[in-house]
């Protein structure tokens, strides 16, 4: 199963992606992370996409639900 990365601090994102069988680990927004397949972060701008050596998804706007489908999509290249 792919391994997500979610930034602090959003646990209840973490609980609902690992309720759907993710490995998933919480992340400072200043800490350099790497060998995972996705990110969630609390918003996308020109400074924090660098920071990643993979995709990441906002989660501005959205439910957790949202999210949730979000990664899924991401994950299967929809």
């Amino acid at each position: 199963m792919a391994k997500i990365a979610v930034e602090q601090p959003f646990a209840d994102v973490k609980e609902a992606l690992e309720e759907k069988g993710y490995e998933v680990q919480l992340f400072e927004s200043d800490e350099n992370i790497s060998g995972f397949d996705l990110g969630v972060v609390r918003a996308l701008n020109d400074g924090n996409t660098d920071q990643f050596d993979f995709p990441v998804i906002s989660i501005e706007g959205l439910s957790i639900n949202d999210v949730v489908a979000r990664v899924e999509q991401s994950l299967s290249g929809v």
